[in-house]
């Protein structure tokens, strides 16, 4: 666990600090898969299924908002 919020540290950096836009989008989405991990280490530790669900629906989410920052980055418009 210490080693997933290592690296949510540095995705966070990388977020703030990224020299192109591009960067920056792709930190956000390793940031969201690395709180994923993160969840589900907890739910395992814990036995609990909340953790498990509150992953899903930051996966979910996650996937559309990678989705829709790539879109509007590439043609400057998310509604065609």
């Amino acid at each position: 666990m210490a080693a997933f919020a290592v690296a949510l540290a540095l995705n966070a950096w990388r977020l703030l600090r990224g020299p192109s836009l591009a960067d920056r989008i792709l930190a956000l989405d390793t940031l969201y898969i690395n709180t994923l991990a993160l969840l589900v280490l907890f739910g395992i530790q814990r036995g609990t299924a909340l953790y498990f669900e509150t992953a899903l629906l930051i996966a979910m989410l996650g996937f559309a908002s990678t989705v829709v920052l790539s879109k509007y980055l590439l043609r400057g418009d998310i509604v065609e």
